[in-house]
Formats: C-alpha cells, sequence, structure tokens
C-alpha cells in the first residue's frame, strides 16, 4: 500500500523547549509493509516515509502505536496519524482523497494487530527521485514520440499542451485532471469533442486551432464550461454553424472563430455579455445577427467574409394575416415576460422562444416577421476594429427584423428621411 501526498512530521515534544515546527509539508511516498527489526530480528509493520531528502525513508511501527486519527478533511485528501512512539504527528495533504482513505484502513488494520496476509502491504524499498517530486503543474507535448502510451498524465496539471500529436480524439485520461485550468489541443487531427470535457470545473481555457472538428455540441454549451471558459479558440476547423446555446457560455472573454465555414453567428450573441476579443475572419458569413449590436468588445476582426450590400427595401417577409394563434400566444409570452419551460408550455415552443426575434419597436416576433440588413459601423461595438475588406471599410451588414407591415413601413419613412439629408 503507497500513497503520494505532501507530509508534514510534527514533534509533540519541540513545544516543550520553545521550540516551534516549520509548518510546511513536503512531497513523499508513504509505504505500509513488513519489515525485521534489526534488534528483535522480528518481523513488523512499519509505515515508511521517503521525501527527496531522504528517499531512504523514516519507518514508524504501526502495531498498537497508533494514538489516534484525525479525518475531518479526508474528503479534501488531509488528514493526519498520531503516532505514540515516537511522539509525532504525520500530517497528511494534497492526496487522493479515495486513495487516502484505502491508506488509512491499512494503518488501521495494521494498528490493530490484523493478520499481515490481509493487508494489501508493499515492499519498504528506497524511492525514486520523480516518485518525491513536486507535483507537476504544466506539461507541454509537442510531437507523438513523446506522446505517454502506458503511463497517466500527472494528476496535478493545471496546464496541459498536446500539439502535433495526430490525436483523432481527446484521450479520456485527460478529463480526470480535475486541477486542470488550461488544455492545449490544437494542431491535431480531432474530430468531435466529448461531453465530458464540461466536467473539468476548473478550465478556464481551451485551445482547438487546427482541428478537423465540424460541431461544437449543445451538452458542452450547459456544462459548467458556463461558468469557468474564458478563452476558447476554435479557428482553423470546419465548422459551419454553433448551436444557440453557445451564448450560455456567459464568461467568455475571448472567442477566436477563424478560418472555419461558418455561414452565421449565433443569433443571441449579445448574451456573450463578458465577451472582449472576438476574430471571426475568413469564414461565409453574409450578414451578422441583430443582437451583434448588444456586444462591447475591445478588439474585433471579421475580415475576410463575404458580406452582402445591405439595402433596407431587399426584404424577406413571412408575415401572413390575421397571425397564427400559437404565433400570437408565443409573442404574448415573450412580450409580458411570462415565467415558461417545458414543464409548462410543448418543448418546440421554448425552442421558438430561444429565439425570438426583437424588432425595432421592442416587441417580439417568432416565426412570422420581415427581415432586411442594415449597415453598421463596428465601432459602435468595439473599440478596435480590423478592417472589414481591402477597400478599408468598417462597415458590416446586420439583420433586422419587424414585428408588422406599420414597424417596417416606418423604418423605411426614417430611412428615406435620413437619405434626402
Amino acid at each position: 500500500m503507497k500513497l503520494q501526498c505532501d507530509v508534514e512530521v510534527v514533534n509533540r515534544m519541540l513545544p516543550s523547549f520553545g521550540i516551534r515546527n516549520r509548518g510546511k509539508g513536503v512531497r513523499a511516498v508513504l509505504s505500509i509493509g513488513k519489515h525485521v527489526d534489526k534488534t528483535s530480528h522480528r518481523s513488523n509493520i512499519y509505515m515508511m516515509i521517503c521525501t527527496a531528502k531522504d528517499r531512504a525513508g523514516s519507518r514508524y511501527k504501526l502495531k498498537d502505536n497508533i494514538e489516534k486519527f484525525f479525518t475531518w478533511f479526508v474528503e479534501e485528501g488531509k488528514a493526519t496519524v498520531r503516532i505514540k512512539e515516537p511522539a509525532v504527528d504525520i500530517c497528511l495533504s494534497k492526496a487522493d482523497a479515495n486513495s487516502l482513505k484505502n491508506f488509512l484502513s491499512a494503518a488501521r488494520l495494521a494498528d490493530r494487530g490484523s493478520d499481515a496476509s490481509s493487508l494489501p502491504l508493499s515492499t519498504l524499498t528506497p524511492v525514486r527521485a520523480r516518485d518525491v517530486e513536486q507535483p507537476k503543474k504544466k506539461l507541454s507535448i509537442v510531437s507523438k514520440k513523446d506522446y505517454p502510451l502506458t503511463s497517466s498524465f500527472p494528476y496535478s496539471l493545471e496546464q496541459l499542451q498536446v500539439s502535433y500529436c495526430k490525436l483523432s480524439r481527446v484521450d479520456m485520461r485527460m478529463l480526470s485532471l480535475k486541477a486542470l485550468r488550461k488544455l492545449d489541443l490544437s494542431n491535431n487531427h480531432i474530430k468531435k469533442l466529448p461531453a465530458t470535457i464540461g466536467d473539468l470545473g476548473c478550465l478556464s481555457e481551451l485551445i482547438l486551432h487546427n482541428n478537423h472538428l465540424e460541431a461544437f455540441s449543445e451538452a458542452l454549451c450547459l456544462s459548467t464550461l458556463q461558468r469557468t471558459l474564458q478563452l476558447l479558440d476554435l479557428s482553423q476547423n470546419r465548422l459551419r454553424s454553433l448551436p444557440a446555446q453557445f451564448c450560455q457560455l456567459k464568461e467568455l472573454v475571448n472567442l477566436k472563430l477563424d478560418d472555419n465555414e461558418l455561414v452565421c453567428l449565433p443569433f443571441h450573441v449579445g448574451r456573450l455579455s463578458s465577451l472582449r476579443f472576438l476574430s471571426a475572419a475568413h469564414n461565409q458569413l453574409a450578414v451578422l445577427p441583430g443582437d451583434f449590436r448588444k456586444l462591447s468588445l475591445e478588439n474585433l476582426d471579421l475580415f475576410g467574409n463575404p458580406f452582402v450590400q445591405p439595402n433596407p427595401l431587399d426584404h424577406t417577409i413571412k408575415l401572413t394575416f390575421p397571425l397564427p394563434l400559437q404565433e400570437l400566444a408565443t409573442r404574448a409570452v415573450a412580450n409580458l415576460r411570462l415565467p415558461y419551460g417545458p414543464h409548462l408550455i410543448p418543448a418546440h415552443l421554448c425552442r421558438d422562444l430561444e429565439v425570438a426575434k426583437t424588432c425595432e419597436c421592442g416587441r417580439v416576433c417568432l416565426n412570422y416577421f420581415i427581415k432586411t440588413a442594415v449597415s453598421m459601423n463596428l465601432h459602435q461595438v468595439s473599440h478596435t476594429v480590423v478592417l472589414v475588406d481591402d477597400m478599408g471599410g468598417t462597415d458590416a451588414p446586420v439583420q433586422q427584423h419587424f414585428c408588422s407591415l406599420s414597424c417596417y413601413s416606418e423604418f423605411l419613412d426614417k430611412s428615406l428621411q435620413r437619405g434626402i439629408r
């Protein structure tokens, strides 16, 4: 039975001599196993602690020699074992919670004198230097020959880069790294992302530049990434669209979508209230969603998209008279801000309400509207704007919806008046 963790051995007699313990643990490997006592020539069960400075290890007899276990914080990987002789407290921290529980159970059995055959004993030998190194926080692998096939990734990793390794999928071993804050899988051949990436509860940076991704799933948008993800790089992939739920990633600050095949941005992109850097150059964007006006950016790059030339008279009409009852009812739900959900109304109506359009008058329309495109200077939403085209322009077309003919007519009148002036 072995355990890797931080250890501090506290001598309980030091305070009586006016000496304080230093109060800092070191990386160690703890083992429970048999050792033959040189004086009595009897075999006893010991706990051995090996550190980088003492790889041969210090041994503590266990049978009838443990005064108390302190396990209040065992779920956090912390515990203390109080030894009778010598009078020391062995303070454990930064351990895997399950491994720590198993280790303490074995120590309890050894203290009670249980039959050795029932204990998961280890050989008490000096450890290798790499076993007692400080926990690794950062790892970069940029060659296929360096990729670990038989060993696992260090559990303590906070930053992991695996690039140029020709990965066709995300290695599931990476998804057990619960402390991971930055995951860089750029320059691989990944086609699909597992939903379990959303279980990485500390992940703030996800870099997937230059892969073969064709979709970004709804499940990821609805995972814990909603609360943690700040940087997302999906550039140089094969994305044609992003789900409506993408705008649930409300902590995003930096979003890179360059060199994909996107024909549209998420309808409610304006809900990304924390977004400050957006690049979607070299896609297939013809027009921006109306919600784009709500963004407040520091830097925006939309160069190389085939934007249409906006013309308010060039419109699409999806209106019937009178409006269907379903359209009237769902408009009422949205305009009156009534609470709704699949437990109250049909699920397909909930989906319709999620992509409701806002008319210039402030009211909502869903499936029946008039749609056109208007020109917007991108400096209205961003402090710095990369030129949209080779002509030096910073204007782009933005969708505009109208809930009725009267609203559209009023808009045209205002446009004509501006043109006359």
